[in-house]
């Protein structure tokens, strides 16, 4: 991960940087002698930790990402192995580059291709010529982990290949800033310690199935993940077509608060408010936008516009939820049907979502 993503967590507060766990190869860890009596049991325990099983497991099959970029500077980030020639990693670690490198658990260097990339799920694939057969395709979990699900971060921070930490799976649904001004839905959040390069690396469950692809982090026991469920859809398309279409609905939107809720005589706060409708988006004449503001408890807040609570019947609590809806189950060209509260009554009102804009910064 490049050490710039790191104010991400700027505001949470000073970012004290913890130690990942760098495990060596199992044959290193061997021991000179055999071990006799309680010695050999406690060395049988640690080699059949759960951790250790599920590190061994895909250890393989991630590697070390070195880019070069026209200005003389390098970066450094992590990957996995997708299919048969292709790595998995994120955007922001391969922006920029002229040339791309990856190193193999065996010391193996090779120069990859930049085959596919995507500013607003952070996920870009790298095609290489010659993988070494030991590094073999991870897969991705095909179901949601559960909240404490106990899970593992493989990757290279600091440049330190072969690290490991391990911790559970935080929080489930959350958005994520993204370079592009949107927000990257659906992201997986972790205690396990994530540093500088290990973004693009996966986070793994004790079966050693990818949960997500590192994208943010500061060693201070949270750390963020792009979720297998967006990366399912987005990597296939670069990998095909090297880019993604995402749904755009065309509007700016500001989650409900109760000051905004109470500003807007709503009874309760839930959903999110339209707070402008693009001219000429999809949702230009249907939706409609804020046509004013007032302040609420010293907090200025919009009023009028369009509430969100339910698109396609389900229903719509938080901006996180609208999100992850659209990128999960539709695509440019579907036409939904969103709930709204309009001036106090329920409608129900249909849009044709469009593509995503690459210079637009509404979501």
């Amino acid at each position: 991960m490049k050490a710039s993503r790191r104010r991400f967590l700027a505001g949470l507060g000073s970012v004290a940087l913890g130690a990942s766990a760098g495990c060596s190869s199992p044959r290193s860890r061997a021991p000179t002698a055999s071990p006799t009596g309680d010695d050999a049991t406690s060395q049988a325990t640690v080699g059949d930790e759960p951790y250790t099983r599920a590190y061994r497991s895909v250890v393989a099959s991630v590697v070390l990402v070195r880019v070069y970029g026209t200005d003389g500077r390098a970066g450094q980030g992590s990957g996995f192995v997708y299919d048969d020639r292709h790595l998995v990693t994120n955007e922001h670690v391969v922006r920029g580059s002229s040339e791309v490198r990856v190193r193999f658990r065996e010391g193996e260097w090779a120069v990859a291709d930049v085959v596919g990339t995507d500013v607003y799920s952070d996920l870009a694939v790298l095609r290489v010529p010659n993988r070494p057969d030991y590094a073999t395709p991870l897969s991705l979990v095909e179901s949601e982990p559960p909240v404490g699900t106990r899970v593992v971060a493989v990757g290279a921070p600091f440049d330190l290949g072969g690290s490991v930490s391990a911790g559970i799976v935080s929080g489930q649904d959350r958005a994520l800033p993204s370079a592009a001004g949107f927000t990257i839905p659906d992201a997986v959040q972790t205690d396990a310690a994530v540093n500088p390069g290990n973004s693009g690396g996966p986070l793994v469950t004790l079966d050693g199935e990818v949960a997500g692809i590192i994208n943010s982090g500061g060693g201070d026991n949270i750390g963020f993940a792009i979720s297998a469920a967006l990366a399912r859809r987005v990597v296939p398309a670069l990998v095909e077509d090297g880019r993604y279409d995402h749904p755009f609905v065309g509007v700016q939107l500001q989650e409900v608060s109760p000051l905004v809720a109470e500003a807007n005589d709503l009874g309760r706060a839930r959903g999110v408010v339209v707070v402008r409708v693009i001219p000429d988006g999809p949702a230009a004449g249907v939706l409609r936008g804020s046509d004013g503001r007032t302040v609420v408890e010293g907090t200025e807040v919009p009023v009028g516009g369009d509430v969100v609570v339910g698109v396609d019947g389900t229903t719509i609590r938080t901006q996180a939820d609208l999100g992850t809806y659209l990128a999960l189950e539709t695509s440019p060209g579907d036409t939904v049907m969103l709930t709204v509260l309009r001036s106090g009554k329920r409608r129900q009102v249909e849009v044709t979502l469009g593509s995503r804009p690459t210079t637009e910064r509404e979501s």
